[in-house]
C-alpha cells in the first residue's frame, strides 16, 4: 500500500528520556500510539488531552489522523514527546499550505508554548550524596 508522500507530515519530539516520531495524514482525527488506540495506550484522559492540545488549538483535530511511534520514559514524558512531535508536524503542514501570517499555526502554537522543547531531565547522582542533591543527615556527635 503506497501512500502519497505529498500529504504526509512528520515531526519528532523529545521530552525527558522519551522520543516520539509522529506522522500526520489526512483523516478523521484518529490517534494511534505504537499501533494501539490512544485511549487504550495511555491510562488517564489527562494524557490524551495534553497530547492533542496542538490539534485543538489549531482546529485540526478532525482533519488529521495521528500515528505516533514512541519509546523510552514514562507516560508523562511520552505524552510531552508526542505533543512536540504533533506540533512540529503541524508546522511542516503549515509551511506547505498558503495562509496569511495572521492565522499561521506558528503564531498560535508559540503563544501557547508548544514549540519550545521542555529540556528538563533527571539530574545525575553525585558522589557522597544520597541522590542528586540530598546529602546524608548531619550528625554533630
Amino acid at each position: 500500500m503506497a501512500k502519497d508522500k505529498k500529504n504526509i507530515y512528520t515531526g519528532t519530539g523529545h521530552r525527558k528520556s522519551s522520543i516520539a516520531r509522529v506522522t500526520l495524514t489526512p483523516g478523521k482525527g484518529k490517534i494511534t500510539v505504537n499501533g494501539r488506540d490512544v485511549r487504550e495506550y495511555f491510562p488517564s484522559e489527562i494524557c490524551v488531552m495534553d497530547l492533542s492540545q496542538p490539534l485543538v488549538l489549531t482546529n485540526t483535530n478532525e482533519m488529521f489522523d495521528v500515528d505516533a511511534k514512541v519509546s523510552g520514559g514514562g507516560f508523562q514524558g511520552q505524552t510531552g514527546a508526542i505533543r512536540l512531535g504533533i506540533t512540529r508536524a503541524l508546522l511542516d503542514y503549515d509551511k506547505t499550505t498558503p495562509t496569511d501570517s495572521e492565522n499561521s499555526f506558528r503564531k498560535i502554537l508559540k503563544v501557547a508554548g508548544m514549540i519550545t522543547r521542555d529540556s528538563r531531565k533527571k539530574e545525575r547522582k553525585k558522589p557522597g550524596l544520597k541522590k542528586a542533591r540530598r546529602a546524608p543527615q548531619f550528625s554533630k556527635r
